[in-house]
């Protein structure tokens, strides 16, 4: 597979600093261009296409959003991985409905951007080295089945995948209220769903003792 072309969309000079260092890192990428700002970005992505974008919410002129949903409205062959600050359930919300891959929330470790960019690089190898792709193959793809986990009733996909990529995006180890806050869900949803991962050894479980009631049960992933 040759390289996967990545533009960089960032106005803030220290964080596309690390960011273009962050991709340095992963041979199986190669940065074809950058911006500063949204309507350049556009006329930079139109002209040259990348496979993938890596899209900041945040921008000096037009937002984030706005550049995805003109790159959706013209039928862009890019992939968006979304970077920002904002953490509101119904910014993410909107992002995913619009067909971003992934969403990292500003400040993140090389980690979780390695991750991020490695599952796009194994579905972008998996679906050029297939013509037809199976159920299995496309709901990898899709995220409908994250890590080959099978959902019970009463669980679905779109919650799992905002509370995974919620998940990943915070500082570990996180309570189920925190993650609940960051997302704009019910604490008592967050917990049903963190404890069915750590049931399935997806997610890990610290307990945290204080004086007096019951221990405080802190969430990571694995």
């Amino acid at each position: 597979m040759n390289k996967i072309s990545v533009f960089i969309v960032e106005d803030e000079p220290i964080v596309l600093e690390v960011n273009i260092g962050f991709l340095e890192k992963m041979d199986e990428f190669s940065l074809i261009g950058m911006s500063t700002s949204g309507k350049d970005a556009l006329e930079k992505i139109k002209k040259l296409k990348p496979k993938l974008v890596l899209l900041d919410m945040f921008l000096p002129d037009i937002s984030g959003l706005d550049v995805l949903v003109q790159l959706r409205t013209e039928r862009i062959p890019s992939d968006i991985i979304m970077i920002t600050a904002a953490r509101d359930a119904g910014t993410i919300q909107e992002v995913m409905r619009l067909g971003a891959i992934d969403y990292l929330v500003k400040p993140f470790r090389f980690q979780r951007f390695q991750q991020s960019l490695q599952n796009y690089c194994k579905m972008v190898g998996k679906i050029e080295s297939l013509q037809m792709l199976n159920q299995e193959d496309i709901d990898k793809w899709l995220g409908n089945s994250e890590n080959g986990i099978d959902l019970p009733k009463g669980l679905n996909e779109f919650t799992m995948k905002q509370i995974l990529l919620g998940l990943g995006s915070a500082e570990p180890p996180i309570t189920a209220e925190q993650l609940g806050q960051n997302l704009g869900m019910a604490r008592v949803t967050v917990r049903k769903y963190l404890d069915f991962l750590a049931g399935k050894d997806k997610v890990q479980i610290e307990l945290q003792y204080g004086n007096v009631g019951r221990p405080t049960k802190y969430y990571s992933l694995k």
